[in-house]
């Protein structure tokens, strides 16, 4: 199966397995969805979940966060990994967002990532899930899963986003990137599926006897 063929084949199955996914990160609006985005680093999407409807009850906008200030949103995080430098990033962003943009969220990659605390990937996920932007943010599980399908190298995350990029149509990418998010963990995970176990692994590669070589993200 050519690489061309694998990569509809695995759009065709995660649509059925999955055709209208769900964010899986609790939020309200853009500004609770880059803060939850900025939590879920070094942490599952459940922690985060379980956090962010005490902090947002205190402060659901930019103002509000400021004036809840590093030590009460530390207080309110302190169970997310690396909590005591997203309660800076967070009250630090969160004023940005007032002095320079209205205190809204902008609609632009380089002004998400120049906010402090807010990578790449994190502007990706705002920009397609909140203001529908064509964006592809890869994260752990679909930099693995792309290397098992042999979509990427995987020889770096920027190389996996631009090949799958170039291998899925751009109307996909928002829903194509909650879906490979959502396979890895519940059928293809780093320990659950090795590349030769999973559906997909077992259809694209039906021969595969060993484990592939995956480089991390």
């Amino acid at each position: 199966m050519r690489r061309a063929e694998r990569a509809r084949h695995i759009a065709q199955r995660l649509q059925e397995l999955y055709p209208d996914p769900p964010i899986p990160l609790a939020h309200r609006d853009a500004y609770t969805l880059l803060i939850a985005v900025l939590l879920s680093a070094q942490c599952t999407d459940a922690r985060v979940n379980q956090v962010t409807p005490a902090l947002f009850a205190r402060a659901p906008d930019p103002q509000a966060m400021v004036e809840l200030g590093e030590a009460g949103v530390l207080e309110l995080i302190r169970s997310c990994g690396l909590a005591p430098g997203k309660a800076r990033a967070i009250v630090a962003l969160s004023r940005i967002l007032l002095t320079e943009h209205g205190g809204q969220v902008p609609e632009s990659f380089a002004a998400l990532e120049r906010l402090p605390g807010v990578g790449h990937k994190t502007a990706g996920v705002v920009m397609s899930q909140a203001f529908g932007q064509p964006a592809f943010p890869v994260d752990t599980h679909i930099h693995r899963l792309a290397q098992r399908w042999g979509l990427s190298d995987g020889s770096s995350v920027a190389r996996t986003e631009r090949d799958l990029k170039k291998l899925f149509p751009q109307q996909s990418w928002r829903d194509l990137h909650l879906q490979m998010i959502y396979y890895g963990r519940e059928h293809c995970s780093a320990r659950g599926c090795d590349g030769t176990r999973c559906e997909i692994c077992r259809t694209c590669y039906p021969r595969r006897k060993t484990a592939p070589q995956v480089r991390k993200a």
